[in-house]
């Protein structure tokens, strides 16, 4: 089966896979681009379960600060190395975590920690919660995806949340 560069390309754009990765994927799925999304899903779904238990002492405290400074959060997201800490793709995720704090109103970050708040459902956990850039997907799946994609476990150890008056 022949395969265009641009088949590779946007598969590669849509799942952060590296190009050999996705021109396997095509090849495995005899060119149907959808399907080849779901193989690689799966596949760093495996990566991402193998780095789970991997230490996280490095990483970088932010916040947000929504418009007109009514409301904001500060949160900890670790990861493995500060050279990790450091990448764009990084900073970018943890600017994007804390954005979702201040929007989402969350309580807890891991379903676990729900049982310590009285009548909590889903939607006060960070890491269940839709992901205010792509609903599509939770918060713990686009954290999967850097991780995934950057080769590190990433893990939010903890958030505040600001709101004037309340």
């Amino acid at each position: 089966m022949k395969l265009s560069a641009s088949d590779i390309k946007d598969l590669r754009e849509k799942s952060g896979a590296g190009v050999i990765d996705c021109k396997k994927a095509l090849e495995e799925t005899c060119g149907d681009a959808e399907k080849a999304l779901q193989l690689l899903k799966e596949k760093s779904l495996v990566k991402v379960q193998k780095k789970a238990q991997r230490e996280t002492r490095q990483g970088l405290v932010a916040s947000y600060i929504h418009t007109g400074g009514r409301v904001g959060a500060i949160i900890e997201v670790n990861c493995e190395t500060d050279f990790v800490a450091r990448t764009d793709e990084f900073k970018q995720l943890v600017h994007n975590l804390a954005m979702q704090v201040t929007a989402a109103c969350p309580l807890c970050v891991t379903p676990e920690e729900m049982s310590k708040i009285p009548d909590a459902e889903a939607s006060v956990c960070l890491l269940s919660q839709p992901f205010i850039k792509d609903p599509s997907k939770t918060v713990q799946d686009v954290i999967n995806e850097t991780i995934a994609k950057i080769g590190e476990n990433i893990k939010v150890n903890r958030f505040s949340r600001f709101e004037l008056n309340s």
